[in-house]
């Protein structure tokens, strides 16, 4: 295969945990959460970083871990849900990955992480009917990925091996 792995979609959706279902499964695959990469190099949670120094902060710091990983070979990348909204970040990540979107419905994505408090997007206004509008809004951009899946009432290892047999064909 080569080329990285890139999952992209909203919080919630599963990105972090199919990747590490895929790594299982595809030995010679590194996994890279972005999210994770920018705690380690800033000694700060996400929902930290929002806080004390906003989005538009925090989206730099994504796009230079987007930059620096993407161009490395094999790798299984997990991204933020906001990460595909940038036009540089979809650019890079589109020729150096094979991009798949993991699709959820606002209400299976509300159910997943309604006992999750460190989303920094939903601190202030969780519910469904705003899971939807973050979708609504991002999804434009979600549907430029190479591949879509649906992952309502799917279980990670079943998205998984469909990734898995979709890459190998």
């Amino acid at each position: 295969m080569g080329k990285n792995i890139a999952l992209i979609g909203m919080m919630g959706c599963g990105k972090t945990t199919i990747a590490c279902e895929l790594s299982k499964v595809l030995p010679d695959y590194t996994l890279v959460d972005i999210d994770c990469e920018i705690e380690k190099s800033s000694s700060k949670k996400i929902s930290e970083i929002f806080l004390k120094y906003g989005e538009p902060h925090f989206r730099i710091l994504e796009s230079d871990k987007i930059k620096k990983f993407a161009y490395e070979k094999n790798l299984i990348i997990a991204l933020g849900g906001g990460a595909f909204e940038s036009a540089a970040n979809r650019g890079i990540l589109l020729e150096t990955s094979r991009v798949i979107y993991l699709q959820a419905s606002a209400g299976e994505i509300y159910n997943r992480i309604k006992n999750e408090f460190h989303r920094p997007l939903l601190q202030k206004n969780f519910s469904v009917e705003r899971i939807a509008e973050i979708i609504k809004k991002r999804e434009p951009n979600y549907k430029k990925a190479h591949l879509t899946i649906n992952t309502d009432g799917k279980s990670p290892e079943e998205i998984a091996k469909y990734i898995i047999g979709v890459l190998h064909d």
